[in-house]
């Protein structure tokens, strides 16, 4: 008698919701091999039985062949004894125990799915929740694990007959796939108008919309992970209108183009750019403007970029129109569904309520949304993707850690909040949650956190907070401690170690780390934010810093960039001459008052924020004196600096540089930008052109990065270099600062994957508090 082998096989990772059970049914189908898969909390587990040979085949290359979605971690399979039997099947999942895996992100519409809605023969024709193992909503209609209908929103949609068959049917691309459904059974799709809002009656939802858009409406539209508010990017009236109902300030709007043809002579696409944007994940992608495209006012004004993505929802497929449908707008602004600061609006009810005052109707379905995500915003710098948000079709997919680390939460910062939850190898980043000051989204944090755990299994043992005493993420971290450990972390340490643990650094050595941002709570109490710190996971030494200047009157100076202006030129030695911009845009009265407070030194916290410094040099070149949104000076700094000719970039301004020893400095390395500010006076005063301006800036900040690298390298025989904090998400700065760190022989460390701003802050403080309690394995 031939011999027969029995092996247990658990795979672990993005492994269900993807297909890996039909796949793993064909896979031993095709082998004649019996036994059984399931879903388990642990993840997807087999059973196969069969010859010794066809049983190694199966086990060889489950990983290497796996769908597409599928993010395969382990594959770990024993010995079992035989126990006979005929066939595969596909048994039911099994529930408790720790859940060690987690579904797949949301997945845009696959090309499958778009014929079949373009197919007037086919019974999905036009179905605006069409779906298949290979896309649609997974990781934001998900309520528990493992991964079955009963444990998603579409509970409440029994199949039809139709749907059930394809459901159970192993040859069927719909073969388990949860969010299935068909106009006869599935959601619905519905458009509310007037005041009560009420569901138009006869029309088709779709084309009354679109017909509402090409009016100059503004449409609230239910997506995967929340609401958009939609208008005809085309209707100047309608995008001004959205900007003033939503209190967007002159902050860009994202768009929704219909196909890549219908941005092509607005923005500059790479070969990575078109990827990113035509891949299953359909990010807002930042796309360099064309100087010659056309304005479209209102859309992005001052940006030097546009943010573009494409259809990822049978939905918006509809709503931006099939080939043969009439005329609508193919280019529309979306932008999340909320007033500004607020999280995305899930609900229906409460986007009733919440959006009434900013939408005119609402294109809504009866699907509930359980996990908020907006969507993920990235662009690209030298060729690789940089986050700048990373959400909806990212999260939440699962970091690999250099080291294991005990179970543990770190809650971020304050802004662009998004936390991290980590056990043994992996962390799970949160989608975007928003900023903290606002209490709807702090709601929204303890929500995410809570479902987060669940999914994943973690039970934090640990917490890790940002070190700054103010911030409701670390209030949050010291109200629910309780007994156990609560390790703060300084806000800068953070920026370096997530850089580092994205490279898979396992901290047996220190990096030169740059961490530039505009804000962080500092170790002598002031605003820290032009830091270079020689660093690993367990600590760092504050190498050198931006020289301090008053940061006079706090927010105030951050919304108004010539506050800052004006604090740089007085720690300069700069007279406030009238012919300065800044100085001309500071009215008399308060130019009087800020005198004052800077010579009493009144409300005036020292800061070395890097982010300050781009202010202060935007309102000296004239280009920004007050700002509507975060890093609105820099974004137009950045801006006008890609305008300029590239040969007279490189001339004159330099930082000076004292403090600091030979070696083993008692003090750090200060960088005094005074003669960069007294070339900038001499430059405007001369009628060079702002732009010109930026550009030598962005120059001299690269080159401030090198000197300060190489002094490090001479002193501490260090040759790693990470790159992190807000400012670095400035392309420009980024790539010269890499090229002029290559060419003087060092590795570079950048953020791809992790936001470099406060988005991954999470990340790096879990990795401190790990590495300060569980010290890694050497």
């Amino acid at each position: 008698m031939e011999a027969v082998q029995r092996r247990r096989v658990t795979v672990r990772g993005v492994v269900q919701g993807v297909g890996f059970r039909p796949y793993v049914y064909t896979r031993a189908t095709g082998l004649g091999l019996a036994g059984h898969v399931t879903n388990t909390p642990d993840g997807v587990v087999a059973e196969v039985e069969g010859a010794p040979a066809a049983v190694s085949a199966f086990c060889e290359r489950l990983a290497a062949e796996a769908p597409p979605l599928a993010v395969v971690d382990t594959v770990d399979h024993c010995e079992v004894p035989v126990a006979g039997g005929a066939g595969f099947t596909i048994v039911a999942s099994r529930s408790g125990g720790p859940a060690r895996t987690l579904v797949s992100p949301d997945v845009a519409t696959c090309a499958d799915c778009l014929a079949e809605l373009a197919d007037p023969a086919d019974r999905r024709h036009r179905h605006p929740f069409i779906t298949c193992t290979h896309c649609g909503p997974r990781f934001t209609i998900v309520t528990g694990l493992p991964y079955d209908r009963a444990h998603t929103t579409m509970a409440r949609f029994p199949m039809c007959a139709d749907c059930a068959r394809e459901y159970a049917d192993p040859t069927d691309r719909r073969f388990h796939a949860q969010p299935v459904a068909c106009p006869a059974c599935g959601p619905r799709l519905r458009l509310l108008v007037g005041t009560p809002p009420r569901e138009t009656a006869g029309a088709d939802p779709v084309a009354e919309a679109r017909r509402l858009l090409a009016d100059g409406a503004i449409l609230a539209v239910k997506g995967l992970g929340g609401y958009h508010l939609a208008c005809d990017a085309a209707h100047p009236g309608a995008v001004a209108e959205l900007r003033r109902r939503k209190d967007r300030g002159a902050k860009p709007f994202a768009l929704m183009a219909r196909d890549l043809t219908d941005v092509e002579g607005l923005v500059r696409i790479g070969p990575e750019e078109r990827a990113l944007l035509t891949g299953g994940v359909r990010p807002i992608v930042l796309l360099r403007r064309r100087p010659d495209g056309p304005p479209l006012p209102g859309v992005a004004p001052g940006s030097p970029d546009l943010g573009v993505m494409l259809p990822y929802t049978p939905v918006h497929h509809l709503l931006l129109g099939l080939d043969g449908d009439p005329q609508g707008p193919r280019l529309l602004v979306m932008t999340s569904g909320n007033l500004s600061g607020e999280p995305i609006v899930t609900d229906d009810t409460e986007a009733l309520d919440r959006l009434g005052h900013l939408a005119d109707a609402w294109l809504t379905h009866d699907r509930p949304i359980h996990v908020p995500c907006d969507d993920s915003v990235v662009r690209v710098c030298d060729g690789e993707p940089l986050t700048v948000r990373r959400s909806r079709g990212y999260a939440p997919l699962p970091l690999t850690l250099p080291w294991p680390v005990p179970p543990a939460l770190a809650t971020g910062g304050d802004l662009k909040n998004a936390f991290c939850l980590g056990e043994g190898r992996q962390a799970w980043l949160s989608a975007h949650i928003g900023d903290m000051d606002d209490l709807a989204t702090q709601y929204a944090f303890e929500r995410a956190e809570r479902q987060l755990e669940s999914v994943t299994g973690v039970a934090p043992a640990l917490l890790a907070a940002d070190r700054h005493p103010g911030y409701r993420s670390g209030r949050w971290a010291r109200r629910n401690a309780g007994a156990r450990p609560l390790v703060e972390v300084q806000h800068h340490h953070a920026h370096i170690a997530s850089a580092m643990a994205e490279h898979g650094l396992d901290g047996s050595g220190r990096v030169i780390g740059f961490a530039f941002d505009g804000t962080g709570y500092g170790d002598d109490g002031a605003v820290w934010g032009g830091e270079v710190l020689l660093a690993d996971y367990t600590g760092y030494e504050r190498f050198a810093h931006l020289g301090y200047v008053p940061l006079p009157g706090g927010d105030a100076a951050v919304l108004r960039p010539y506050r800052m202006a004006l604090s740089h030129l007085r720690a300069a030695g700069i007279a406030w001459s009238p012919d300065l911009p800044c100085v001309a845009a500071c009215p008399p009265d308060e130019l009087r008052v800020l005198g004052r407070q800077l010579d009493r030194n009144l409300n005036c916290v020292r800061t070395s924020g890097m982010g300050r410094l781009f202010d202060a040099v935007s309102s000296l070149a004239g280009i920004c004196q007050l700002v509507g949104y975060e890093a609105q000076a820099a974004v137009e700094l950045e801006a006008a600096a890609l305008s300029a000719a590239p040969a007279g970039a490189a001339g004159g301004y330099a930082f000076a540089l004292g403090g600091g020893s030979a070696r083993g400095a008692a003090a750090p390395v200060t960088a005094d930008p005074a003669p960069l500010l007294a070339a900038v006076v001499a430059d405007v005063r001369t009628g060079t052109p702002p732009a010109l301006i930026a550009a030598r800036f962005h120059t001299a900040v690269a080159a401030l990065v090198a000197a300060l690298a190489t002094l490090a390298r001479e002193r501490h025989d260090l040759h790693t270099v990470a790159l992190s904090g807000g400012v670095f998400a400035n392309t420009l700065l980024s790539a010269a600062c890499s090229s002029a760190l290559r060419e003087r022989g060092f590795t570079v460390l950048r953020h791809h994957r992790i936001p470099p701003n406060d988005g991954g802050l999470a990340l790096g403080q879990l990795m401190v508090a790990a590495a300060r309690t569980t010290p890694p394995p050497q």
